[in-house]
């Protein structure tokens, strides 16, 4: 007897949800179909549907819809928009067509809520933060499981029990290498999709100050107009998790994709959290603090304090950070899914 498959939905802001995605599907070959916009081009033992896009400009997604009504159980519903309704109707073709055992949602409350629609169980990824209005709780309620992607320290004091019980804690999902040997002397600031208020002008600054280091900048951030000789601005490159895991120092946000391949690598980590919904961001940075694996701040460093931010950050164990990690993730995430899947 044919198994049935799994669709796992992969949301199109920010590259966490497509790492992750990737990760748990090629640990169950042939089994999950990955369905989203963007992913008709990725590679793996996998199936993809590629969806028309929600967004309502081509230049990025706040997840604002403009719309001045809306039921409290959905977050992102605008009206007489062609995209939103090629989606709805590839996803229902989809399920009706392939019937599958269960959807993964990474993450949406819309896509949640119409695979429940057309009799499909659901596991939820969980983000972090104090994701607790009306929706997130309807969209947890209704799945059969919850997945969060992060330690449980991570986790933020006021969830309800209900939630907890529901999660399995799942940290490392984002396919980071093992460790690496250090590349001496080298500042690693990473920016993810997701988008960061730090400018060209903080990044150059930082690296004028510390004449000794090496500074290299990949992610979505223009080239100064005058860079200092020891900075190098990158943009995107093909293997930044290596990158990472090679750097003597990492700065970054806490996004899952940076802070997953800082942790694999043990890497000296200055983590400066950018503001996102639900204070994503903040929850675990808070949790790094706590536990003293990182250099947490407010803000970007004012360049007379950056040598002592890297000294600070280079004196920390890097077990700590380490232990953020579980290289085994994509492994155990994809054994709980087919659990459920089959079951």
């Amino acid at each position: 007897m044919t198994e049935a498959p799994i669709g796992y939905y992969v949301h199109h802001h920010g590259e966490g949800h497509r790492r992750r995605a990737m990760a748990i599907a090629k640990q169950a070959p042939g089994r999950l179909t990955l369905i989203g916009t963007g992913v008709a081009g990725l590679q793996g033992p996998f199936d993809t549907l590629d969806l028309p896009d929600d967004r309502l400009t081509g230049s990025g997604f706040d997840g604002e819809d403009n719309a001045c009504e809306r039921p409290d159980s959905l977050h992102y519903a605008p009206v007489h928009h062609d995209g939103v309704r090629g989606r709805a109707r590839a996803v229902a073709g989809w399920i009706a067509e392939r019937r599958p055992a269960l959807m993964v949602v990474d993450v949406s409350v819309e896509i949640a809520m119409l695979a429940r629609l057309c009799a499909t169980p659901t596991i939820y990824v969980r983000l972090a933060g104090a994701r607790w209005d009306e929706a997130h709780l309807d969209a947890f309620r209704g799945a059969q499981a919850l997945i969060a992607p992060f330690d449980r320290r991570c986790e933020v004091y006021d969830a309800p029990g209900w939630v907890v019980s529901k999660t399995r804690y799942l940290p490392g999902l984002g396919a980071a290498p093992a460790s690496a040997a250090s590349r001496d002397n080298v500042v690693l600031v990473a920016f993810g999709r997701g988008g960061a208020k730090t400018t060209p002008e903080d990044v150059t600054d930082a690296a004028a100050a510390t004449p000794a280091r090496r500074w290299r900048v990949i992610g979505p951030m223009a080239r100064p107009l005058a860079p200092p000789a020891n900075l190098d601005v990158a943009g995107w490159v093909d293997h930044a998790e290596q990158e990472i895991a090679r750097a003597g120092v990492v700065v970054g946000g806490a996004g899952d994709g940076v802070l997953s391949a800082a942790a694999a690598g043990g890497r000296p980590f200055v983590c400066v959290p950018e503001d996102r919904q639900f204070d994503e961001q903040r929850a675990k940075a808070n949790a790094l603090k706590k536990a003293g694996a990182a250099v947490v701040l407010p803000a970007w460093p004012r360049p007379a304090e950056w040598p002592g931010v890297l000294a600070d950050a280079e004196a920390i164990d890097p077990l700590r950070l380490s232990s953020f990690h579980d290289p085994d993730g994509p492994a155990k995430a994809a054994s709980f899914i087919l659990g459920q899947a089959d079951r």
